[in-house]
């Protein structure tokens, strides 16, 4: 078998094209077929397959949501954090589990009624893939499958798939503080696609992503079986940790270990418009915030400020410090390799890391972490991101030109991150995330808007910006990350999806592990039925 696909994968990229099934008429036909197919399965034969594929002690009321029940859209609304998909299509069912028996039950059915599975954990994917589609589909929304078993003795922890990053680390903190978690720093991030897409967070320098910290997992696969580490082996276990779980199956609870931190951190923020010398600081920290000590994290966040009505808008930079020990260690490092920052005690703040959990996430650090089990906040806004990797120290002259065009939006944001540390340690394979020890930084580009205006002049000031950076940001392949999911790099046709097609995207998310990811979805999903518009795809057999 692993010969044929060898084969097939090298056929391939001889061949450079796609043999459709089909071009504009059959697609017409197919999807008229597959809306016959659709419409024809009612609601009542669906729930009934549903509940004959249950043991009989299992609940099935609140499960199944058709498009007629009352709370079918509020369900839906819950977890869609970008307005720019508020109104398109919507699946034909909701299905909220509470055990893996619902989910195994909506996969066979699914097959069964020719309609496609999306699984939401927290609704962040910046293309809203988790949720919408053009093909007939259902979505498996886990936020009921949410549990967080905390085992400070032997370091670590079961989280359910549907369990957001701020409930995780809520959790965590109820136990000890002197533990904690490596991932991201917005608290309803849904915890089964942030890890399963890599994560990364403000103590990733000294720990590595959420998805080197992976120790097991629990998924249903196609055929509705539930597979852990041992049963799903390694290659399928390498490829769920940053590889995109949505690809594979429907991954429904994580085994995390847990690091530990120190009971004291310190924190810092300066902020530097371009008249204060903000375009010199930034030169500086691309070539010294990878080398930081693993303790010491600093990002630089480009916005644009209006300081008041009578001057014209303006950069600035903010540089935000994490450092994993006290306010006099921190110094002692930062005056050293960096004093233009000019940081004083003045300018630190020691504080527990769970409220530095608080501090990243824009709240008081007076707050109680209770704050963190908020899952509900509402986006108001439309929002487009891109993101790029930095091998080569971005010139003066190609800064003074990017802040040229940030000041044209107002609600532009560029986020800046620093490598080095633990991640130029581990190897470019050892999980499908590939961008480890080249790289100085990486950049999350985002504009957002509001509902009213008009979508087409922010996104296509966002593809300036993304074409402008082109010369001073890796090559062969331009990298990208994919947990800021961006169509504009490629998508999937439907249904027959190619390797070369797949590849225009999938080689700057996963570079050389690309290869190794589209042999294991062949053994794992080989009809391609766990297909999205940028799912690893199906190589064909003889």
């Amino acid at each position: 078998m692993v010969g044929k696909i060898t084969r097939a994968y090298e056929r391939e990229v001889k061949e450079g094209d796609v043999k459709m099934a089909s071009p504009k008429f059959g697609m017409s036909i197919l999807f008229f077929f597959l809306c016959i197919s659709f419409c024809s399965s009612t609601d009542q034969s669906f729930q009934q397959c549903f509940s004959s594929h249950l043991p009989p002690s299992n609940i099935t009321y609140d499960v199944i949501f058709t498009q007629d029940s009352s709370q079918y859209s509020s369900i839906l609304q819950s977890s869609i954090r970008n307005l720019r998909f508020s109104n398109a299509s919507k699946p034909r069912y909701l299905v909220t589990p509470y055990n893996e028996d619902h989910i195994q039950a909506t996969i066979i059915c699914s097959k069964e009624h020719h309609m496609h599975v999306r699984v939401r954990s927290g609704g962040h994917d910046y293309e809203g893939l988790s949720y919408i589609s053009d093909v007939p589909f259902i979505v498996i929304d886990l936020f009921h499958i949410r549990s967080v078993m905390v085992d400070i003795k032997n370091e670590y922890a079961w989280v359910g798939a549907g369990a957001t990053l701020g409930e995780l680390y809520y959790s965590i903190s109820a136990k000890s503080n002197v533990h904690g978690f490596p991932a991201g720093s917005c608290p309803t991030v849904g915890v089964g696609g942030h890890i399963s897409g890599g994560g990364f967070g403000t103590i990733f320098r000294k720990y590595g992503l959420a998805a080197d910290n992976v120790i097991d997992a629990k998924m249903i696969d196609v055929n509705g079986n539930v597979l852990d580490r041992k049963s799903m082996g390694e290659d399928l276990f390498w490829a769920i940790r940053g590889g995109g779980g949505a690809s594979f199956g429907v991954i429904f609870s994580w085994k995390l270990k847990l690091v530990r931190v120190p009971p004291t951190v310190t924190v810092f923020k300066t902020v530097k418009s371009l008249e204060q010398g903000a375009t010199k600081l930034v030169q500086k920290w691309q070539n010294i915030a990878y080398k930081f000590h693993h303790d010491l994290f600093v990002h630089a966040v480009i916005q644009v400020t209006n300081p008041n009505s009578n001057q014209n808008p303006t950069v600035q930079v903010s540089f935000d410090c994490l450092f994993l020990g006290t306010t006099e260690r921190l110094l002692s490092s930062i005056q050293r390799s960096f004093p233009e920052l000019g940081v004083t005690q003045e300018n630190c703040t020691e504080m527990s890391w769970i409220q530095s959990v608080l501090y990243f996430a824009g709240y008081s650090i007076a707050e109680s972490a209770d704050v963190l089990l908020n899952r509900t906040t509402q986006s108001t806004q439309s929002f487009k991101g891109k993101s790029d990797y930095v091998k080569e120290a971005i010139p003066k002259t190609g800064l003074e030109g990017l802040f040229k065009m940030v000041v044209e939006e107002e609600t532009s944001v560029l986020i800046l991150t620093p490598y080095g540390g633990r991640m130029k340690q581990i190897k470019s394979s050892a999980t499908p995330f590939p961008y480890r020890s080249e790289y100085l930084y990486g950049i999350q580009y985002m504009i957002s808007w509001d509902v009213a205006e008009e979508t087409g002049k922010r996104i296509g000031w966002m593809r300036r910006l993304y074409k402008y950076m082109e010369p001073y940001v890796s090559t062969a392949p331009r990298a990208a990350y994919f947990n800021y999911r961006d169509l504009d790099l490629g998508r999937n046709s439907y249904p027959n999806t190619s390797y070369v097609e797949s590849s225009e995207w999938g080689l700057k998310y996963f570079n050389h592990n690309f290869n190794r990811l589209v042999r294991v979805k062949t053994l794992a999903d080989p009809h391609n039925f766990f297909w999205n518009e940028q799912s690893i795809p199906v190589l064909r057999l003889e």
